[in-house]
């Protein structure tokens, strides 16, 4: 018996399906909806952990494959597990590594017993099985953990997604049970999330999330969209999939992170997500405005002395114009794209703060109409 809820709902908005709530993990709780920013190997690119309590960070995602090849899971455990590791004291969620058998198509072998991988780094050979996935995570210590599963790559044939999504919730079984008797050797209690796939096949969507909430995890995530699908797929499948799904879990869109998109999940009463855009663009001298995506290398900001974003107060912006920003990165300066990469991390997060509190006055539908009249998402 749980001494309390792994997720309590503060309040469901009156006009759509969009709530506000909290997670509960005993690194602390993460207001929900929220934005994870993406930290694959112990480190979000160019920030530290320091940086990401001022961008008001509540909790990162890392990626158990990446760790595991490099600096490899004994490493971590010995310092202490991946908190202190990378010395971030809030909730961390781990990754399986069941994206990388989709973005490392040419190096793995999927089997019903797991995937053998081909290291991207030195070629040497790895077979991970849901068990070893789980393994992995526990020595890493994380709070929040995902089981192995296959990703897949759009478009795919009915018949192999059905034969995957099997093979996936077959490992998901075996995760939540083997983790359920590693539970009683372990002092820590870590929350595992349940990944639903099916490509775009609503019918596939409906019986893995059927499956899943059987086996009874403590959160569900929608695994395998926004992978290259149109994004009416994408919106129809999130709409049809959440309908399934309990009311009083966590419900988690692995990789989605345009603000856009966001908005239109959060909606359909999606609680969590994650992507690597605020630091990927960062680094490309793309920063995320109140006006849409802006990007600082371009001949017309030369001379231009305004802030980055002028309803934006971060450290960036309060302090550093326009003009400078371009010079760095022109000038090749690895100031410009950690200055970039924290102001976007910190714009997301700021975002997520400013929906939490239109949901909670139950004026979600007009924060999304005024954010669209001023944003664009064009560069």
């Amino acid at each position: 018996m749980r001494s309390k809820k792994i997720f309590e709902i503060i309040h469901k908005e009156a006009k759509t399906k969009a709530r506000c709530g909290k997670i509960h993990t005993e690194k602390g709780k993460i207001l929900t909806p929220c934005f994870m920013p993406v930290g694959t190997q112990a480190t979000v690119k160019t920030l530290s952990s320091e940086d990401l309590i001022d961008c008001n960070a509540q909790v990162i995602l890392c990626n158990a494959y990446h760790l595991y090849l490099r600096p490899g899971v004994k490493i971590i455990k010995e310092a202490g597990g991946l908190h202190k590791f990378m010395n971030w004291k809030k909730p961390i969620l781990t990754d399986s590594g069941g994206y990388q058998v989709f973005s490392l198509a040419d190096l793995r072998e999927v089997t019903d017993e797991g995937v053998d991988f081909q290291s991207h780094l030195d070629g040497s050979s790895h077979f991970l099985t849901p068990e070893k996935v789980i393994d992995i995570q526990c020595d890493l210590d994380s709070d929040i953990i995902m089981p192995l599963d296959e990703c897949l790559h759009f478009p795919v044939e009915r018949d192999y997604a059905q034969n995957s999504l099997k093979r996936t919730n077959k490992w998901a079984r075996q995760s939540r049970d083997y983790l359920l008797k590693k539970k009683k050797t372990k002092k820590r209690k870590q929350l595992l999330f349940g990944i639903i796939q099916g490509a775009t096949y609503l019918d596939l969507r409906e019986k893995a999330s059927l499956e899943l909430i059987n086996i009874d995890f403590d959160g569900y995530a929608l695994g395998g969209l926004s992978v290259g699908e149109p994004k009416d797929l994408t919106h129809e499948a999130v709409k049809h999939t959440v309908g399934f799904l309990p009311e009083d879990k966590p419900r988690y869109f692995m990789g989605l992170g345009s603000p856009l998109d966001v908005i239109k999940s959060i909606e359909e009463g999606i609680d969590l997500f994650d992507c690597i855009m605020p630091t990927r663009f960062g680094r490309n001298g793309t920063a995320f405005t109140s006006a849409g995506k802006l990007t600082v290398r371009n001949a017309e900001f030369k001379e231009d002395n305004r802030p980055l974003d002028e309803k934006c107060d971060c450290i960036v912006c309060r302090g550093y114009n326009r003009a400078y920003l371009r010079h760095l990165f022109n000038a090749n300066e690895l100031l410009g794209l950690r200055l970039i990469s924290f102001h976007n991390v910190y714009f997301f997060l700021d975002f997520m703060k400013k929906i939490r509190e239109a949901i909670a006055k139950d004026g979600l539908d007009e924060f999304e109409k005024e954010f669209k009249k001023n944003y664009s998402d064009k560069e």
